[in-house]
């Protein structure tokens, strides 16, 4: 398939603006996949060549965050693991789950989520020591993090760097920017093994693939430079923004 010189317009731009958002709070697949499905691909050649493109643009966001200092690598490391197999875990069931009834139950969670950040304010603004955990304990979070939402990634898919922003945030006591920092490790992890299946089954363009990733990576890199020298209130405010996409997302597919 050679893609028209409409598809890169409609495209580019678009998943550059994808990986700006997605470099700071997550949920980056929640603008990008409608791009390519606008600009006419098949479902599957579009899922297979987002995720590489976006794939990239997240292994750009994770190194500014990792040049910055801003991931715990061994939360990190274990996290992304974790979603290795959770993701691998959540695509097996998505064969055998009714995904309507989770997509109604995240319709309840989410408005939920963005009353709680709302009302608390100082949410993630700094790390919180009474929630920080160490050794065995700080490894089981992680792991459980990573098992669980990397489930999600494979089982239901928007908003997975989000959700790891928050668990971060409110399991392991970290502020925004080292969980946002995390998250792109063990997002990163869940990308890889999606990409893998889909160049495999023969469903990523790549003569799209490649221009879109240096645009994702362009935007990751912008984001993240944004996110670290803003601190918590760009991520913060872009985790609204996203809350609120997945929500407007999952209505309409349901309706």
């Amino acid at each position: 398939m050679i893609p028209s010189l409409k598809t890169y317009i409609i495209v580019c731009p678009l998943v550059f603006l994808a990986g700006l958002v997605d470099s700071i709070a997550g949920g980056g697949g929640l603008v990008s996949l409608p791009a390519y499905i606008l600009a006419g691909l098949p479902a599957h050649y579009a899922m297979g060549t987002n995720k590489t493109a976006m794939c990239v643009g997240t292994f750009t966001s994770a190194a500014k965050y990792l040049k910055a200092g801003q991931i715990d690598l061994k939360v990190g490391a274990v996290s992304a693991a974790a979603s290795l197999a959770g993701a691998f875990i959540g695509s097996s069931l998505a064969l055998m789950i009714d995904d309507r009834a989770l997509k109604i139950a995240m319709l309840a969670v989410l408005p939920a989520v963005a009353v709680f950040l709302f009302i608390k304010k100082d949410f993630g603004s700094r790390a919180d020591a009474s929630k920080r955990a160490e050794g065995r304990k700080a490894d089981a979070i992680s792991l459980l993090v990573g098992l669980v939402i990397g489930c999600y990634d494979g089982l239901i898919g928007p908003g997975t760097g989000t959700f790891l922003i928050l668990a971060f945030t409110a399991f392991l006591g970290f502020d925004l920017l080292k969980a946002s920092g995390c998250a792109k490790a063990a997002n990163l992890a869940s990308n890889a093994a999606s990409v893998v299946v889909f160049l495999i089954n023969g469903k990523v363009i790549l003569p799209l693939a490649v221009p879109a990733a240096a645009f994702a990576a362009a935007g990751n890199y912008f984001g993240a430079k944004l996110a670290i020298s803003g601190g918590s209130k760009y991520i913060r405010y872009t985790i609204f923004l996203v809350i609120g996409l997945l929500f407007i997302n999952m209505l309409v597919k349901l309706l």
